[in-house]
């Protein structure tokens, strides 16, 4: 059994305040195409699919392409979506039914009622039969009427309940798709600056929940890693949505499964982005030099270290790069400044502060209307303290 093991799209994210809709269909172009060389027998898609609850109309018809595409293949390849935390469950169940006749099997909402069960899609192959456990993102509140109204402890004890009610035939070759925070046996996965966890890590969930599952297709990071067993992965995103992924290699995975009790085979297909995030770092001359046509077009955090403060840098670099995230210096005035620095903290007021956020989030100010809706908000919060 091969499939392919994809998570966190993220569709409609911005990085810092550029669109990334083209880099976006370019690289689900590129999945389409593994697809067709490869036409696995599954293609798993482990939450995430949009970066927030509300899509923009052109998110969504970004995904519809790319799910359309997999479609008009031939013989048609099983999706497995589940829904993650950025996902609006309601919005990712839309059509659900109507799209499972064409094996797009969407699980959006983690089991509430008595009645319910994870999603399980069952496949063949030559070894026998593969059950896929469709786990949506969950929090201890979601399955509180499953607990007799309790609330759970924590995340570990959410999923525990969810899982224990399956009585899953360890015997079958399983596969459970989940999107959560995972650690255990000392393994501490490896976290970037696009992603956010609770305070005290409330958030984990021990993976001796899931470690006799065949495989598990673990989606929520976006670096791509393994917890503790060979066979508990998240593959990380297919794009690099932060500059501190800069360093990391996406790739596609695809997974193979053999007969029970073989070990999982994993192949990294490499992946072409229509721009890079990288990391330049040097004198505003170096800097500039090192732009060539092959690179020119990436999106660049600049780091410039000229003892002395160059000549309207922001502008020289716009000539010699498109996109550019950020520029900082790192000097010895600058060291110097953060080490022994004697001015007070200015902390601003909570409605400038949210401003400037949302300036460098959506690339404009906010509008009359917005604030004094901000200050509303504001004015209630300080209230109820």
């Amino acid at each position: 059994m091969r499939f392919f093991h994809l998570s966190d799209l993220h569709i409609g994210k911005q990085l810092h305040h550029y669109n990334l809709h083209e880099d976006q269909e370019h690289i689900l172009g590129e999945v389409i195409s593994y697809a067709e060389k490869y036409h696995p027998d599954a293609i798993v898609i482990a939450g995430d699919i949009y970066d927030r609850s509300v899509p923009p109309a052109e998110a969504v018809s970004i995904f519809d392409d790319f799910l359309t595409r997999l479609c008009g293949m031939h013989p048609g390849i099983p999706v497995f979506i589940i829904s993650g935390n950025h996902d609006s469950p309601h919005r990712l169940d839309y059509a659900s039914r109507l799209l499972g006749s064409h094996q797009i099997y969407i699980a959006a909402k983690a089991p509430e009622a008595e009645g319910e069960r994870l999603k399980k899609v069952t496949l063949t192959d030559s070894y026998g039969s593969v059950d896929f456990y469709l786990m949506p993102f969950l929090k201890p509140g979601y399955v509180r009427a499953l607990c007799g109204g309790d609330l759970p402890r924590n995340y570990t004890e959410a999923v525990r309940t969810v899982l224990e009610r399956e009585e899953i035939d360890t015997g079958r070759r399983n596969v459970l798709i989940s999107h959560q925070f995972y650690t255990g046996t000392g393994a501490i996965p490896e976290t970037c600056d696009s992603e956010v966890f609770s305070v005290g890590g409330i958030d984990n969930v021990d993976i001796s929940l899931v470690q006799d599952f065949d495989y598990v297709a673990l989606g929520h990071l976006h670096g791509a890693q393994k917890v503790g067993r060979d066979h508990i992965c998240y593959c990380g995103t297919l794009l690099k949505y932060s500059v501190s992924e800069a360093g990391q290699e996406k790739t596609l995975h695809m997974v193979e499964l053999g007969a029970k009790g073989t070990p999982v085979k994993t192949e990294r297909l490499p992946l072409h982005p229509l721009r890079d995030v990288r990391r330049v770092r040097g004198a505003l001359s170096e800097v500039i030099a090192a732009a060539k046509t092959e690179n020119r077009d990436d999106y660049v955090s600049v780091t410039l270290t000229d003892e002395i403060d160059p000549y309207k840098p922001k502008e020289q670099l716009e000539k010699a790069y498109t996109h550019i995230l950020e520029i900082r210096m790192d000097n010895e005035r600058t060291r110097n400044r953060l080490r022994f620095s004697e001015d007070k903290i200015k902390i601003q007021e909570p409605l400038q502060a949210f401003s400037d956020f949302y300036r460098e989030m959506q690339g404009r100010e906010l509008s009359e209307e917005e604030k004094e809706i901000m200050e509303q908000v504001f004015i209630k919060a300080r209230g109820d303290m």
